[in-house]
């Protein structure tokens, strides 16, 4: 590269950082937080392997961890009975772990060891070396390292034994437990050509991104579908595909968020969008209370009776409870703001703010997209 083209792209650089955020697009969230590129994609590592040193909280000795011992032990030239080995202080596992894109031999990777058997426990325990795999059967990385469980288990087994536990003992991980012994293939360019990959496809987002890259480089993005923008690297910039990458991972948009309303039963918990809208509607909503209890009674015959036997007899007593009930006109709520305010005021619980949604989704008067998970 000459001196004279060095210079240029460095003004080039220099202008487009200055360049500052298109108005249309101010405070807005940076591409790099929307999207990822197409091609640079994490990859799943899995192994099996061995734990040590679980001072007697091992697995009890179940065939597949006294064979996986045998053939670890084999490879050190030991070869002994399977029938002699006792597994009480070991502990099969399986090793997982994620690789990045990009990561280069050497570098460390977090991994999870989950316990196989019926170890009660992992803590203290050794993880010995185990290769890890991917999907097609090569070894990427060598896990190893002492396992971290955050928690514990302490007590006696057994009839009157009592148990404390803390955490999940038979799940632990090794931060960094992972070393890199091969590079993942990752190819971003294409063609003198980037995919940036939104993490939530929608029309209007990726028409945005689009819009707000070619406002810092013109003519060079097109949104191709709801998911994927494709960038043409511009000619002052082939020489240098990381500074690009960079520079529009830095431009900032302010994506589309759909209406929608989260309602998770199981927790109780509500998670509402901001563009939520509500039509003039009225609701009521009382609360039916049904208690059934269930008794024994006993019927005996006089002390000095001649006849009769003592008998069991079940009672059920039922009690249905139900709360008073108005009908409260809510007017048009444009936003969750004003949803909030007005739900709130009506004094429901979680489960009763769910039911009303609902109820309010069938009868259309809730615009907006209801998952209910």
């Amino acid at each position: 590269m000459t001196m004279l083209r060095k210079l240029k792209l460095l003004l080039h650089i220099v202008l487009t950082l200055l360049a500052g955020i298109p108005s249309g697009f101010a405070a807005g969230v940076r591409v790099k937080d929307l999207s990822v590129l197409a091609g640079a994609r994490d990859n799943q590592l899995v192994g099996y392997g061995l734990v040590a040193g679980l001072a007697g909280n091992g697995d009890k000795n179940p065939t597949y961890t006294i064979q996986t011992m045998a053939n670890v032990l084999q490879r050190f030239g030991v070869s002994i009975p399977s029938s002699t080995i006792q597994s009480k202080n070991v502990a099969v596992v399986m090793v997982t772990a994620d690789i990045p894109a990009f990561v280069k031999p050497g570098e460390r990777l977090d991994v999870a060891v989950s316990s196989m058997g019926d170890a009660d426990t992992l803590q203290g325990g050794m993880l010995l070396q185990t290769p890890l795999q991917g999907a097609d059967g090569k070894v990427y990385a060598v896990a190893q390292g002492a396992v971290s469980i955050g928690g514990f288990t302490a007590g006696a087994e057994g009839a009157g034994g009592a148990t404390v536990q803390k955490n999940h003992p038979t799940v632990g991980q090794i931060i960094g437990g992972a070393l890199v012994e091969r590079e993942i293939p990752a190819t971003v360019v294409h063609d003198n050509m980037i995919d940036v990959l939104l993490r939530e496809p929608d029309f209007t987002s990726a028409s945005r991104v689009a819009a707000a890259i070619n406002e810092r480089f013109p003519q060079s993005a097109q949104a191709l579908d709801a998911t994927a923008v494709r960038v043409r690297i511009p000619e002052a910039f082939q020489s240098s595909t990381v500074d690009f990458v960079a520079l529009v991972q830095a431009v900032e948009v302010s994506p589309d968020v759909p209406a929608r309303i989260i309602i998770n039963e199981r927790t109780g918990t509500i998670v509402a969008s901001s563009r939520i809208h509500i039509s003039s509607c009225a609701v009521s909503h009382g609360n039916l209370t049904i208690t059934i209890a269930s008794s024994l009674d006993v019927s005996q015959p006089n002390a000095f009776s001649q006849t009769g036997e003592t008998v069991v007899t079940p009672r059920t007593d039922t009690k249905v409870t139900e709360a008073k009930a108005f009908m409260v006109p809510l007017p048009e709520m444009p936003t969750v703001e004003k949803v909030a305010a007005a739900l709130n005021s009506l004094g429901v619980t979680p489960r009763d703010m769910m039911a009303i949604f609902q109820a309010m989704k069938q009868a259309g008067a809730l615009q907006a997209e209801l998952v209910i998970r």
